[in-house]
């Protein structure tokens, strides 16, 4: 026990703005060193979290194949199954920051969708972190002279690898998969729907585009009109309905150069919805990690009407009577010490807030977008179910 109490501790320190891991870089000066596994955090064993190696060939730019081992992050329901499956497509860092890329990690989107009941599989593409190097598939070539094709193909032969991969899982059922992808893991998953796979039914592209850098040349991507007229080429190939979610302050492409190529995939014969939310943050382009309260409901609307009914978000339960939110002698569970520090800070924070607890003894606190689910990720990484204690101002806890 007090070894489980320090881990919780140590994980809830930081619990006021939440674990959430794989997020774009934030960085302001490039990494000094190539990304190591050792700097990953452990494994989420409550999600059943695993690396597998899948060996995929593909070509780059001048027609050159390689043929690699990449790692495939997989996160889990619990039991047998067999579960749908997601496949989620990470970004691309721009080059002073690619060095540092490491593994796709998305657990703020694993818990969502395994709650779900989707295992979920994300794919760290050739060329980065493990397969970091000289070559790179995804390299089109200079803005003037770039070619999105061979980046396309790279990048859905990749994803499709993953899907035949699945196949032979015998707790994933690929008779039915969604693709989703955040900026050019968006363009991975719009470049796959228009390969028509069998038994893809949706697709959500969060903030897709290529050729942005912020830095030199803020909303003003490379060549906006070519990524246009593209989509368009390869809407008439898609089947799956589409799901476009872009925020205003996006600095990798602005405003209105996505609204475009949502027009280009419609001209072309692909459908869906297009979604342009207000500002989030300084940097709208991080909106799918940052701006989930707004993202995830929109997102859990479309694939109920895909069939996925089953909810992913965290129950909401009224007010219990158990206790006055300001009682620390009521919450069970924790040492007073705990509840002095932790639970004390809890009441302090402004709402949105959350506080979980398991039956373990574990806990979890977190403010903010997201903050019910993030209480429930910190609360849950040591393997017991937790159950909200106090949800911003009241007391939801039941005894059992």
């Amino acid at each position: 026990m007090k070894r489980l109490l320090s881990l919780v501790l140590c994980l809830a320190a930081v619990c006021g703005s939440a674990l959430v891991f794989a997020q774009p870089a934030r960085a302001t000066t490039p990494p000094t060193a190539r990304w190591t596994a050792a700097s990953e955090p452990p494994l989420a064993a409550d999600l059943h979290e695993e690396l597998q190696w899948l060996s995929v060939t593909v070509k780059d730019l001048t027609g050159r194949a390689e043929t690699r081992q990449i790692p495939v992050t997989v996160y889990r329901p619990s039991g047998e199954g067999p579960f749908p499956l997601a496949v989620f497509n990470h970004g691309r860092q721009t080059k002073d920051f690619r060095p540092g890329q490491g593994r796709s990690r998305p657990e703020y989107l694993a818990r969502w969708l395994v709650r779900k009941g989707f295992v979920v599989m994300a794919p760290t593409r050739m060329g980065y972190a493990d397969t970091f190097g000289s070559f790179d598939p995804e390299f089109g070539g200079d803005c003037n002279t770039r070619r999105l094709e061979p980046m396309h193909e790279a990048m859905a032969s990749q994803v499709l690898a993953t899907v035949a991969h699945a196949r032979q899982l015998p707790y994933v059922d690929a008779s039915r998969w969604i693709v989703l992808g955040q900026s050019a893991g968006g363009l991975a998953s719009l470049a796959t729907a228009a390969r028509a796979p069998e038994g893809l039914v949706g697709v959500i592209n969060l903030s897709g585009g290529i050729g942005g850098d912020p830095a030199r040349m803020a909303r003003k991507p490379c060549r906006p009109e070519q990524l246009a007229a593209y989509w368009e080429q390869l809407a008439g190939h898609a089947d799956a309905p589409t799901l476009w979610l872009y925020w205003e302050n996006d600095q990798f492409w602005g405003a209105e150069h996505p609204r475009e190529w949502f027009r280009a995939w419609n001209r072309g014969g692909g459908h869906g919805e297009f979604h342009m939310y207000p500002p989030s943050g300084k940097e709208g382009h991080f909106g799918a990690t940052e701006n989930r309260d707004r993202w995830i409901p929109q997102a859990e609307g479309f694939l109920q009407n895909l069939g996925f009914r089953r909810s992913g978000l965290p129950p909401h339960p009224g007010p219990s009577g158990y206790a006055a939110i300001n009682d620390l002698n009521r919450v069970p569970m924790l040492s007073q010490a705990v509840k002095n520090d932790h639970y004390r800070r809890y009441l302090q924070a402004r709402p949105p807030k959350a506080f979980a607890l398991s039956e373990r003894g574990a806990m979890g606190w977190a403010t903010g977008d997201w903050a019910a689910a993030k209480a429930l990720l910190t609360c849950e990484r040591y393997g017991a179910p937790c159950r909200f204690y106090a949800l911003d101002n009241d007391v939801v806890w039941t005894p059992r």
